[in-house]
């Protein structure tokens, strides 16, 4: 009898076709609609925080977390159900003889392309918000340049940490259950906007929030805006009467007429500066290594998990 052999298509040649796979649900299956939810979130973020970005000490680090989250949250929303809702079709065509790593390779690619979108939607949507930006580069001569690659990093680190959730997970219910845990984690767990134990800060380190919001805030050179916070609260006792007098108020009133009210605010910046976010390039970089580290153990604990999936009796 004649024997028969079974060619299978290279890596190469199934990521493009399983890339093209994808770019046909983004048209038909509405995965498109992540882009203008992406423009929405970034449209409410700058309204709600974006007036003192860049501003102020407190307003940048609120806005830059602000922007973390955002990049975190597109990124869980872009792939957190895209292997576990065809789980039983990459167990099957795995079987015929898939190379994962073809299958998430093309999911690497197309997600990028994704959170490219993202990011510029997010830039976009800040300008028109009349959102002050970073004026000053480290790494490009662009700042918005740098600027955009960090938003990038974090979003792109995101969604690989959730294509690895999606790979875990059996059902789209189960990816979506984990999703929120893993999100409040990265939002307490950013390392500079909540209080933690110090024997809590190590674990920041896992987080994109925390890699991304410390280059963001050295971006924005934060160490060299000033802080209100303290002038601020000060002024709400300006009214104290203090037999029959109000000296809070005289001092206010001295304090500006003799123009010392930016000097003060320059003057509790400098005790309030944060080494971690001098604008330094070496920063930045040392943020973007740790972001895309983490990306790649994303990703290949995900492969490894596919790997397994003919062994899955679940």
């Amino acid at each position: 009898m004649d024997e028969y052999t079974v060619r299978h298509r290279g890596r190469g040649f199934q990521t493009i076709i399983y890339l093209g796979k994808l770019f046909r649900m983004f048209l038909f299956q509405n995965d498109w609609k992540v882009l203008p939810m992406a423009a929405v979130i970034a449209g409410l973020v700058s309204f709600a925080v974006g007036s003192n970005l860049y501003k102020t000490m407190e307003g940048t680090l609120m806005g830059t977390f602000a922007l973390a989250c955002i990049c975190v949250w597109n990124g869980f929303f872009n792939s957190i159900q895209v292997i576990c809702r065809e789980r039983a079709i990459i167990k099957r065509e795995h079987r015929s003889g898939l190379h994962i790593s073809s299958y998430v390779a093309a999911h690497m690619i197309y997600q990028a392309l994704l959170c490219i979108l993202q990011v510029i939607i997010t830039i976009v949507v800040c300008s028109f918000m009349q959102v002050k930006l970073p004026e000053k580069s480290l790494i490009t001569p662009w700042p918005l340049v740098d600027f955009g690659i960090t938003l990038f990093f974090i979003t792109y680190c995101a969604d690989m940490l959730a294509l690895l959730i999606s790979a875990l997970s059996r059902t789209t219910t189960t990816a979506m259950t984990i999703m929120p845990f893993l999100l409040i984690i990265q939002l307490l767990f950013s390392g500079g906007f909540f209080s933690l134990p110090q024997e809590a800060m190590p674990l920041t380190n896992l987080t994109a929030t925390k890699w991304g919001l410390t280059a963001l805030c050295a971006q924005g050179d934060y160490n060299s805006l000033p802080m209100v916070s303290v002038w601020n609260n000060a002024l709400k006792m300006k009214d104290i009467d203090v037999d029959g007098e109000k000296p809070l108020l005289d001092a206010f009133r001295m304090i500006e007429e003799n123009n010392y009210r930016d000097e003060l605010l320059m003057k509790s910046a400098e005790l309030n500066q944060k080494p971690e976010y001098n604008f330094d390039s070496g920063i930045v970089i040392k943020c973007w290594i740790w972001l895309i580290a983490w990306t790649f153990v994303y990703v290949a604990i995900a492969v490894g998990l596919l790997e397994l999936i003919d062994k899955d009796k679940r």
